[in-house]
């Protein structure tokens, strides 16, 4: 029964890395049909590599850093137990490169590719477990004294703010110091609008995002015997509530429309054990307002170039998750309880202050000794035939 019961745990955890895994078809689906059509292959390309790259740091480095375990032992020691740690580790990775997708939607059209990928190694290997490793493996006793302050620890079930803030937060600094795309604010005060080059990819972005959260949701549990039905009704509650709340106040923009789900599950992360389904949908649906309400504050007031928005996306929303948490997971709410506001906001403000400072000095210091944005005439030409030397319908263009 034992080995019966390490199996299917390795199963259930693999079908689980699996799915988070085709997210990434959402990311890079979801940027190509944002970005200008001279940008498509590079965004494709951008999400693969960046993955690549992630895998390679997160398992030499970074899983380390989070968990305090390697792989540098013989083969024979990994295989145990049906290889659990290995899918385990798997899975963990999906989240981890999560976190460069994130950032590669903000710079999206502008930034180098090189520079960036070694932002991805730096992030991946150091920057996001260093977190990771506070928030869900106890280091530096701080979990246990915030469980002594204040009754409770920080909880993040599925990352609200261990992937998502953080990735967006990182994203920020990345973004600002890229500036904005050429011609996207003009001297007169005007605002050019670049529109997303394609609805259909765009939405099919969105989809394949919102089928694969899932599993980023519902195989947080790890083990096959914590499985919870509860985490997959909030993380479709979220869903629909962001859906609708940016149905209406994005004023049936398609754009919006398919990114108000993605809102609503960035924020029901945290909390999607321990909320009612209702809560669950309430905090959802703020954070579909949020996100239609603070991309365009950031877009034409601010005039903060960020592509997909990920700062609000996945910045605003995944700190507005991890708040969350702490209200609606309360019995008062119809929570489950178990968790502290003051626990919560404790928690997501290291997660905020970690990422932004630590990308500051990470992209400040790639910007002063490499350089992180195309050229002007890179950038006119676009990063597909700049950077890969060709461009998404090359056939097309011949016959012209």
């Amino acid at each position: 029964m034992d080995a019966l019961k390490q199996g299917a745990d390795a199963l259930f955890i693999l079908l689980g890395a699996v799915m988070v895994l085709a997210m990434h078809a959402g990311f890079a689906f979801l940027e190509l049909g944002t970005v200008r059509q001279k940008n498509q292959v590079n965004a494709l390309v951008k999400i693969l590599v960046d993955f690549s790259v992630s895998t390679v740091a997160y398992f030499l480095v970074g899983y380390a850093v989070a968990y305090g375990t390697g792989f540098f032992v013989n083969a024979s020691v990994l295989a145990e137990r049906n290889g659990y740690d290995l899918v385990k580790f798997f899975f963990l990775l999906t989240f981890a490169a999560a976190i460069p997708a994130i950032v590669s939607g903000g710079i999206a059209e502008r930034a180098r590719f090189y520079p960036q990928l070694l932002a991805t190694a730096v992030i991946v290997g150091l920057i996001y477990p260093f977190y990771e490793g506070i928030a869900w493996n106890k280091h530096f006793g701080i979990q246990a004294w915030l469980a002594e302050t204040t009754g409770a620890e920080f909880h993040d079930f599925a990352g609200s703010v261990v992937v998502h803030a953080v990735g967006g937060w990182i994203a920020l600094p990345a973004i600002v110091l890229l500036g904005a795309r050429s011609n996207r604010y003009r001297k007169d005060g005007a605002v050019s609008a670049h529109p997303p080059s394609s609805i259909p990819f765009l939405a099919l972005g969105a989809w394949v995002l919102c089928v694969g959260w899932f599993g980023f949701n519902v195989m947080s549990a790890q083990t096959l015997d914590k499985l919870s039905g509860l985490v997959a009704v909030n993380s479709l509650m979220a869903m629909v509530g962001g859906t609708l709340a940016a149905l209406w106040v994005g004023k049936n923009d398609p754009g919006f429309v398919h990114n108000g789900p993605l809102a609503g599950l960035v924020a029901v992360c945290a909390g999607s054990d321990v909320m009612h389904p209702l809560g669950a949908l309430v905090v959802g649906g703020i954070a579909g307002g949020l996100f239609v309400y603070m991309f365009t504050l950031t877009q034409n007031r601010w005039k903060i170039d960020d592509v997909l928005g990920v700062w609000p996306l996945h910045g605003l929303c995944g700190t507005w998750g991890g708040l969350a948490a702490g209200i609606f997971g309360q019995t008062a709410l119809g929570g489950l309880g178990g968790v502290s506001f003051t626990a919560q906001a404790m928690g997501t403000l290291l997660g905020v202050v970690w990422a932004l400072l630590s990308s500051v000095v990470l992209y400040g210091a790639i910007k002063y000794f490499v350089g992180l944005r195309l050229s002007q005439e890179e950038e006119f030409e676009g990063a597909d035939l700049s950077i890969h030397k060709i461009s998404s319908s090359p056939d097309r263009e011949s016959s012209w």
